[in-house]
């Protein structure tokens, strides 16, 4: 699933393509493409996109002004979604869910390939940030202080992996960064998020604001958002290949939808996690 730095360098990407063009129709694809009918996704009709904006892993279709939105569509990707130029606007385009066609006759197609279709559509009125589709999730992971990260461990009794991965804690990331928060700030995956001491906490917000400018870096260098393979790692889908920090070999744990990618040497003091979900890991 893309993450905060692909969605956000991809709204860049479509502000800067699109910003300005006035809507002439909302067209679904899908049946099941919207997730909210009101307000009417056609209130956007006649108005500008104003800018293509970010919120943890959704990108923010603003429509009228940028400040104050007469009406927004709020985009989530999911796992297998994808918003970019329609070109050809075929009348059943392969995956297709949404359409926003201009009227200087350019479009945007919202797709998702397979049978999930859990990529969609929200619409709200006035600032979408005060969206309900918002209301339980943390702020965003590069706008929160060392402080704020302070207060959020402290509260939460769980794995730092997981507590990196949850959007109610903090927003925007997702397995491949959490992989790679945990090796650059040196600290077990499995370590207890609550005990984190103020050494800690520092080397992860630090960590934190890396890896997403890293991804953020690599993402203002290409015409169109990456594919998981394609986003550089240290840890992240490298099991058995050497640590660039240590040259240790890279491990990992698998669970059923998801791996946690790790280097002993540099985050869990050399020892080695069985790989399997009953083992338990000691910071």
């Amino acid at each position: 699933m893309p993450e905060l730095p692909e969605v956000k360098a991809h709204a860049e990407r479509l502000t800067a393509e699109f910003g300005g063009a006035v809507v002439a129709k909302v067209r679904p694809l899908h049946f099941a493409a919207l997730k909210t009918f009101a307000p009417d996704p056609n209130d956007a009709v006649g108005q500008p996109l104003a800018a293509v904006t970010s919120r943890a892993k959704l990108l923010i279709l603003r429509f009228g002004n940028e400040a104050e939105p007469t009406t927004s569509h709020i985009v989530h990707l999911m796992q297998g979604g994808r918003l970019k130029p329609d070109e050809k606007q075929s009348p059943k385009a392969r995956g297709g869910l949404v359409r926003w066609i201009f009227e200087d006759g350019r479009a945007l197609l919202l797709t998702e390939m397979g049978k999930d279709r859990s990529a969609g559509v929200w619409t709200a009125s006035g600032d979408p940030l005060l969206a309900e589709r918002f209301e339980k999730t943390g702020p965003d992971a590069d706008l929160v202080s060392v402080d704020e990260l302070g207060e959020l461990v402290g509260a939460a009794s769980m794995r730092v992996h997981g507590f990196l991965r949850k959007q109610g804690n903090i927003a925007g990331i997702g397995r491949r960064l959490s992989n790679e928060i945990c090796h650059t700030a040196k600290i077990s995956p499995f370590a207890n998020a609550s005990k984190l001491n103020d050494d800690e906490i520092a080397r992860l917000h630090a960590a934190i604001n890396t890896c997403i400018d890293e991804g953020m870096a690599y993402e203002r260098t290409r015409d169109d958002m990456s594919s998981s393979k394609d986003r550089p790692s240290n840890v992240h889908h490298r099991k058995g290949e050497p640590c660039n920090q240590c040259d240790d070999t890279i491990r990992e744990v698998s669970y059923n939808r998801y791996n946690v990618d790790y280097c002993p040497t540099c985050q869990t003091k050399g020892k080695v996690l069985a790989d399997n979900t009953t083992s338990k890991f000691l910071k």
